[in-house]
């Protein structure tokens, strides 16, 4: 479970999420993070939560956004939301670090495994240059976290049928969905104050407000 403070960095996408409300301290609400984007830094690839509302605010920089198949561009202060199902990808779309809040309801300890798990690839070079693994370790990522997470291409229909196959032949290899050494956060932090006042949230009271 995520708490306040917990640090996920993906040094492959140029992600670095530093968690301001997790679902330990959240009691049932949202759970919120600063997402730290480099430039040129993305997130793998355009996918949809089937369950989890998705609210981006940026504090600064600029994000590109494509929900739902229209591209726009956040600026400070601007927000946008990608509700369940909605197909949804985001980049830094300026030349310095984008900070942006981002906001998951309802809290889902899945979800952090999902991007531990994700993170975790790609931080030990298992991943290609945009983060995501190989079609063997994909299929079985997609079986194991299909209730956060779905990738858009291919199809839902393709990749029913090569999950299936890809990943008996990636668990004949060894690979898994879930691997213990990458569940756990890569660090902690203090979270940025700039950051936590844009929230509404005071140092001390971030967890438990």
């Amino acid at each position: 479970m995520s708490r306040l403070g917990d640090v996920y960095e993906n040094r492959v996408t140029g992600e670095r999420a530093v968690v301001l409300r997790g679902d330990e301290d959240g009691e049932g609400r949202p759970v919120l993070v600063h997402l730290a984007v480099r430039p040129h830094g993305a997130v793998a690839g355009e996918h949809v939560h089937p369950a989890i509302r998705e609210r981006f605010r940026v504090v600064s920089g600029e994000l590109g956004l494509r929900l739902d198949g229209r591209e726009s561009t956040l600026t400070a202060g601007q927000e946008a939301v990608a509700e369940p199902g909605m197909p949804h990808d985001w980049w830094n779309a300026g030349t310095e670090t984008a900070d942006v809040l981002v906001e998951l309801s309802p809290p889902d300890p899945r979800f952090e495994q999902m991007i531990a798990t994700l993170f975790g690839l790609a931080n030990a070079g298992r991943t290609n240059a945009k983060g995501m693994p190989d079609p063997l370790q994909l299929a079985l990522i997609g079986r194991e976290f299909g209730d956060v997470i779905r990738f858009t291409r291919p199809p839902a229909w393709a990749q029913k049928l090569a999950f299936a196959v890809l990943g008996a032949v990636g668990r004949a290899r060894g690979k898994r969905g879930v691997y213990p050494k990458y569940l756990h956060p890569h660090g902690r932090a203090v979270p940025d104050p700039a950051v936590l006042a844009a929230a509404g949230l005071s140092p001390r009271a971030s967890g438990s407000e």
